[in-house]
């Protein structure tokens, strides 16, 4: 066998143990805090030397999809945000969100531009077909790790003046529109699914290209009932767990 074709083989042999640790991680049998196997146990299963089951299980490590616990083992970190399942969630912010998992939170604008309301937005948004919008995407982290990529959309009407300058800083939306607009939303109809990540999207949040991403999909009402915010949450999967607040 050649030196190229030995290369190879130790590039499949290494692709082959890596997909299979990510398939245990992303499987049923193993939850967020729990040991996987050892790498002794994987090189016997896959029939593999134990050296590329580590180096497989070091490049996970380094992406931050597993961590080695000293001598203990290699575990499937917990989630590190806790996003609560509630309609009447806005005393909870992301920043709130993020002090309360213990963490530093950070936003990044990714691009602040009007646009135009289509038939779907439209309608979510109770708004006429063709009204000037205003589209809003953030990439969030926590300790400077990104966890989540929000995309808000706004009627542009009900915010005249809003700029992107407003929301370089960190600034929580929420309490611009409180306190500039006199708008506090109060109920959100949520519906959360497991999609694909674009492969900007997965980029930006440290994912497989087009790896499964947790989405959620909100419509937020003020104290009129009228619809103010519809936005898409495009949330790690290995980062970020949604669960009942009295969970």
């Amino acid at each position: 066998m050649s030196d190229v074709q030995s290369l190879k083989g130790s590039v499949r042999l290494f692709e082959k143990a890596q997909l299979h640790v990510l398939g245990i991680i992303e499987g049923k049998d193993y939850l967020g805090g729990e040991r996987i196997p050892s790498e002794r146990a994987l090189a016997e299963t896959l029939g593999i030397h134990r050296m590329t089951v580590r180096k497989a299980i070091d490049r996970l490590v380094d992406q931050g999809v597993l961590e080695r616990r000293g001598t203990s083992g290699t575990y499937i970190p917990e989630p590190v945000i806790k996003r609560p399942i509630v309609r009447r969630a806005f005393s909870y912010s992301i920043s709130d969100i993020v002090h309360q998992c213990g963490g530093t939170p950070g936003s990044r604008l990714l691009y602040f531009e009007q646009r135009i309301a289509n038939s779907r937005l439209a309608e979510r948004l109770k708004v006429r077909q063709g009204d000037p919008l205003l589209s809003i995407k953030r990439l969030r982290t926590i300790n400077n790790i990104p966890f989540c990529i929000e995309t808000t959309f706004l009627p542009e009407v009900r915010v005249p003046g809003l700029a992107a300058d407003d929301l370089i800083h960190d600034q929580s939306l929420y309490v611009i529109l409180k306190e500039r607009y006199n708008i506090e939303m109060v109920t959100s109809m949520r519906m959360i699914s497991v999609s694909p990540a674009s492969a900007q999207d997965s980029e930006r949040l440290g994912l497989r290209k087009y790896e499964m991403a947790l989405v959620m999909r909100s419509v937020s009402t003020d104290t009129d009932g009228k619809p103010i915010e519809y936005l898409i949450s495009v949330n790690h999967p290995h980062r970020v767990i949604f669960q009942d607040e009295n969970y």
